[in-house]
């Protein structure tokens, strides 16, 4: 073989090894995965593939059900007052002020007498719709947090998977159960009373039980908000923060929710009346209403469009 044959043959062969190194680099980078608008891919494919947030501090973009997040913080799996449930979900994002709220109303919950708390889903990494379990937690504003009562922090794994939801709800759904405690009712006024959150979701029955229990001041009862399910766990929701200028409030506002100042009006009742009965097929053909686009079919022209900046970065 010639010399000028065995230089040409080493070239190629260098520049296919660096070639390789660049698929190899790509694949596992942010940009590897960055969308290609001709393929209209399902959002959630996208943004569950994101395992690290980005670098630029610009918070909450779109609204709670359509949004995503910049500038992300992660909250430890384990603290000395809360334990992240699912670590292998990597849900354990949330915004700056999210993860901060989290860890004082967890120290919060330990002065009332609880260890700490079960924490569930915050958001993905670069927030955006998820593959499955919420159409919200997009903006990385929301926060699941069990209403079992924690007996220790820094569980292993394995212990992990042995911890189990506790229902404060009865069979019937009409009252809260055995379950429920005054130390359930602390918490939550405490974290109600919080500058920072907006709105507090929990079921029917216990809403209605902390109207009929609460004495005195009684404004923090209005946010807090019934809603079907969530008689395992309550869903925080932060406001939009002020810098944060690309996120959406969500409507209506708190002091336009109700009849009234706490939210226990006669309407609260409905929950566990008229919600519970079973459905009646209406005696005339009604006309259906226009679906709207389930979360799990959003492509990124359905989301804001600063969010395609967001998968975009490093």
């Amino acid at each position: 073989m010639s010399l000028l044959s065995k230089v040409g043959r080493n070239y190629r062969t260098h520049w296919a090894f660096v070639f390789i190194i660049l698929v190899v680099l790509l694949e596992n980078s942010t940009f590897g995965l960055a969308h290609d608008p001709a393929k209209r891919e399902i959002a959630t494919k996208i943004f569950s593939n994101l395992k690290e947030p980005t670098q630029i501090d610009l918070g909450a973009i779109g609204s709670y059900a359509k949004g995503c997040l910049d500038g992300a913080k992660q909250l430890p799996f384990n603290g000395p007052y809360w334990q992240v449930l699912h670590p292998n979900r990597k849900r354990n994002w949330g915004h700056p002020e999210t993860i901060e709220l989290i860890k004082r109303v967890s120290k919060a919950a330990n002065s009332i007498g609880w260890t700490g708390l079960y924490i569930g889903d915050i958001s993905q990494a670069r927030g955006g719709p998820m593959p499955y379990g919420h159409k919200s937690h997009q903006m990385g504003l929301d926060v699941d947090i069990w209403l079992t009562q924690p007996k220790r922090m820094g569980l292993t794994q394995a212990e992990l998977k042995t911890v189990k939801p506790l229902s404060v709800r009865s069979q019937d759904k009409r009252k809260t159960n055995r379950n429920w405690t005054k130390k359930h009712m602390e918490i939550l006024k405490t974290i109600a009373l919080d500058a920072a959150v907006d709105r507090v979701f929990i079921t029917a029955p216990a809403k209605i039980l902390m109207c009929q229990q609460t004495k005195g001041n009684r404004s923090w009862l209005q946010k807090i908000r019934p809603i079907g399910g969530h008689h395992q766990h309550f869903h925080i929701r932060l406001k939009c923060p002020p810098s944060s200028s690309l996120c959406v409030p969500q409507k209506p506002s708190i002091p336009n929710i109700s009849q009234s100042e706490d939210g226990c009006d006669h309407t609260l009742k409905w929950w566990v009346t008229t919600a519970l009965e079973p459905y009646k097929k209406p005696l005339k053909p009604q006309k259906k209403p226009k679906l709207k686009k389930s979360v799990l079919d959003f492509t990124m022209t359905d989301l804001p469009k600063q969010c395609l900046s967001v998968i975009h970065q490093n």
